[in-house]
């Protein structure tokens, strides 16, 4: 199994290096290609040094039978063909290709199957937050129909990239210093701040990330589920929070739903409040699952439930989600 990392010197990239080797994937050789910047940057892989190639057109991907990318979606557009022209498997970690009719968005734990049906050789890996999402959604969904769900979430660094979280970093060091903070990633300084908008508004007063929670849950879930979110930036280093309100056709008990989420895949539950427990993400970063705690009625809602729900977004939110897929394909004989 020959498998290539494009982008390899990303804050993405570096991550699927690690968890390649947590998982002990079963590759036979690595390849990493980036751009002319990180060309000929060396990064280990199991004891073994490997040289960034520069991405070029050509027929570099002759004879890879996996390729994940994260290199952006100007990227992963411009360099599909080359990557899939002799048979590869393109794993697409950016926003290129989520919504084609012929590309499949997959969870592993929600829509695996969607994988096998991959017409251009491309797989899409889906926004973060509505990654972690789905995960915790398809646990009630297997209880009742959910017909809507509202959500708020708290987004950390790391969604803007590796160089976001030394922005953020630096920001504090500085202000404590005295000095006026560098911002460069956000619109605004995020250190001692929340910022309510992730990614440009569009026409409808959303932004694109929000409207992707819309768009890539119902895509996923094969659904009619309405979703409306409010996307914010929070000085949290790594791993995103969300706040979830949803809505099933049938009243679901807190019991119901906890013993749902205890039994779902990729689903840890922290939820004691007597003790103060609770998923928070000082805690989870690096952390694989998606965590679920504050189950609770929504008092506004007879059949409502809401609950708080924290994931990594560079592990399972990105890098970690792809290489399920990439394993659900192995296992399957279908790559």
């Amino acid at each position: 199994m020959k498998v290539a990392i494009v982008g390899a010197s990303g804050a993405v990239g570096q991550e699927f290096l690690r968890v390649l080797a947590e998982r002990d994937f079963p590759l036979t050789e690595l390849f990493l290609f980036g751009s002319s910047r990180s060309a000929g940057r060396v990064y280990e892989y199991r004891g073994k040094k490997i040289t960034v190639k520069e991405l070029k057109h050509g027929d570099d991907f002759k004879g890879i039978d996996i390729v994940f990318t994260s290199a952006g979606a100007g990227t992963s557009k411009e360099f599909a063909d080359d990557i899939t022209r002799f048979g590869a498997v393109m794993i697409d970690n950016s926003s290129a290709f989520r919504m084609d009719n012929d590309v499949p968005l997959v969870v592993p734990e929600v829509n695996a199957a969607d994988a096998k049906i991959r017409p251009r050789g491309i797989i899409a890996n889906p926004n973060c937050t509505t990654i972690q999402m789905v995960v915790a959604l398809k646990a009630i969904e297997n209880l009742s129909h959910i017909k809507s769900v509202h959500v708020s979430t708290y987004q950390a660094a790391s969604g803007a990239g590796a160089a976001a979280m030394d922005e953020l970093e630096n920001q504090y060091k500085q202000i404590a210093r005295g000095e006026q903070p560098t911002v460069k990633k956000f619109a605004y300084q995020l250190a001692y701040n929340l910022i309510p908008q992730v990614d440009v508004f569009t026409d409808n007063g959303y932004t694109k990330e929000e409207m992707k929670m819309y768009n890539e849950t119902r895509k996923i879930m094969h659904s009619d589920i309405m979703v409306s979110a409010t996307c914010v930036r929070v000085p949290a280093l790594r791993a995103h929070s969300e706040s979830i309100w949803l809505e099933t056709e049938r009243p679901v008990s807190v019991e119901e739903a906890r013993h749902a989420f205890e039994t779902a895949e990729g689903v840890v539950v922290i939820d004691n409040p007597a003790e103060k427990q609770y998923p928070m993400p000082l805690f989870l970063s690096g952390k694989d699952p998606v965590h679920v705690g504050r189950i609770r009625k929504d008092l506004a809602n007879p059949n409502g439930l809401t609950f708080w729900c924290v994931s990594d977004q560079i592990k399972k939110g990105a890098a970690l989600n792809a290489v399920q897929i990439a394993e659900y394909l192995i296992a399957e004989k279908d790559i």
